[in-house]
């Protein structure tokens, strides 16, 4: 039976304003906003609501795009300077820290199904191809959850983890790619493979980089009537870089995180409407990425292999991440146990490995549908167990750090930028008892000298200040200053 076009778009709408509801729902009581809008994909589907959706191709073409779009946003969000610290123990993590987890998690799935339960068995070659699409951590998990919150992690963690999550898809593409060839191949050929891997990675680099200067020289000298066109041609940019790259033999999704990376450290003109442009983009398509990946699942073909993907869940997360971890960052002295425990903990199956398990069943491999089932019931356990206490695992830690210097409020109030040639630094504080302790004109408040106040909200109006000004508690003030230095002392001095 053919749906309607005008029934299907219906249904659609109410089916992300559902989860943006639940989602902020959710929000409140700590629960990943990601695993609702799966758990909302699985009720509406064949067991629940009765939407039949069997099509892992366009669940793929789906899941391409979305990452396309996670992958590059994620890459615009992350600065040079915070990475920097980090990028070798970051690039170290996203390679070896897969082939690791993939070797210890492979060599457990074998012994688990071939000696302790029969419901499901694997041969070798299978149990490192279910190993290798949950090697790698899930992008859109991480950056959602460890930036919710305001939650800042002490010691570079937080762009560690970012850094290690956008950057190791590829790794776990390639083993996955690997293992089913190995499964379809006749004979296998050692040196074609490693030079397999080595294409995709330097390739997927230099496409990056090239093409990220190239487009942020293109945005700044192309000149297009409306402002919104340059979000579309960065759009349009970010598939180019998926695409061209993947035609060369490279990695897209290593291109396209390179490329968000180099372009997001550049300046260009309308960088703060793109960013937004694509801050809103990303949450549209997780949420239709994860959607569209919990109306494939059929929960009741869950029930048989409950008990294997409890135990190998548990012991990814328990025993191969944690061993990964820590053999790969003892030589990193910086990073302490408590900092090591905590990148371990913070190991997030998600959409990610959800994808990767539709590549072996559209290409047919054996019990490709078991593993896609296996792979979807450790990606509910890891959001449930991992991504739920990522908060209360950081403060139990001592890692948690909301008032890390460095950072500011969120300017929500006063919608404001300042171009990027221009080197000051703009902030919203609001006014509290305290700050009025030694009087309540403005010219009273404790500010350095080049630290001044532009406006003020109170209420529903703006008020342009000068220095007799009263001020009142719950007052919304807007600040400039020269540098981020003298916002950080006026913090101080206001005793924020």
């Amino acid at each position: 039976m053919t749906i309607p076009f005008e029934v299907f778009l219906l249904g659609a709408s109410v089916l992300l304003f559902i989860s943006i509801i639940v989602g902020k729902t959710g929000y409140r009581f700590g629960i990943p906003a990601l695993l609702l809008f799966l758990l909302i994909g699985v009720f509406v589907g064949s067991d629940g609501v009765g939407i039949e959706f069997r099509s892992p191709h366009q669940a793929q073409y789906v899941g391409i795009i979305a990452l396309n779009i996670i992958l590059f946003s994620g890459g615009m969000d992350t600065r040079f300077s915070e990475i920097k610290p980090v990028v070798v123990p970051g690039v170290i993590l996203s390679i070896a820290g897969v082939l690791l987890t993939a070797l210890f998690t492979g060599i457990f799935i074998y012994w688990l199904t071939n000696n302790v339960i029969k419901t499901v068995t694997f041969s070798l070659v299978e149990s490192f191809l279910l190993a290798s699409i949950m090697s790698s951590t899930d992008s859109a998990s991480v950056f959602s959850i460890l930036r919710s919150k305001g939650l800042t992690i002490k010691h570079n963690l937080r762009p560690l983890l970012e850094l290690e999550s956008g950057s190791n898809d590829p790794m776990a593409y390639m083993l996955v790619i690997l293992c089913i060839q190995l499964l379809q191949a006749t004979a296998v050929q050692p040196g074609k493979i490693v030079f397999s891997f080595f294409q995709q990675f330097i390739i997927g680099v230099l496409v990056g980089v090239i093409l990220g200067r190239f487009a942020v020289y293109l945005i700044n000298h192309i000149h297009l009537d409306y402002e919104g066109m340059y979000s579309v041609l960065l759009l349009s940019i970010v598939f180019f870089l998926f695409g061209f790259t993947s035609v060369l033999g490279g990695n897209g999704y290593l291109a396209v995180y390179i490329g968000g990376l180099i372009i997001g450290n550049q300046r260009f003109v309308y960088k703060r409407s793109m960013m937004r442009f694509f801050d809103g983009l990303t949450w549209l398509f997780q949420i239709i990425m994860f959607l569209t990946l919990g109306l494939l699942v059929n929960p009741h073909e869950l029930l048989p292999i409950a008990g294997v993907g409890i135990l190998i869940g548990l012991f990814m997360i328990f025993v191969s991440r944690p061993v990964s971890v820590f053999a790969l960052l003892l030589p990193f002295k910086k990073i302490n146990f408590r900092g090591k425990l905590f990148v371990a903990w913070v190991g997030l199956r998600g959409a990610v490995p959800i994808i990767f398990a539709t590549y072996p069943w559209i290409s047919g491999v054996q019990q490709a549908e078991t593993m896609f089932n296996i792979v979807f019931f450790i990606t509910i356990l890891s959001l449930l167990l991992q991504g739920t206490s990522v908060p209360l695992v950081a403060n139990w830690l001592g890692l948690a750090d909301r008032n890390e210097k460095g950072s500011k409020p969120e300017l929500k109030e006063f919608d404001i930028d300042l171009s990027d040639e221009i080197n000051s630094a703009v902030a919203e504080i609001v006014i509290t008892e305290e700050m009025l302790k030694n009087g309540n004109k403005l010219s009273d408040l404790s500010l350095p000298d080049k630290v001044l106040v532009t406006m003020i909200k109170r209420g529903g109006e703006y008020l342009v200040p000068r220095g007799n000004t009263p001020l009142e508690i719950g007052d919304i003030v807007l600040l400039i200053a020269d540098n981020e230095e003298l916002l950080q002392e006026a913090y101080r001095l206001l005793g924020l």
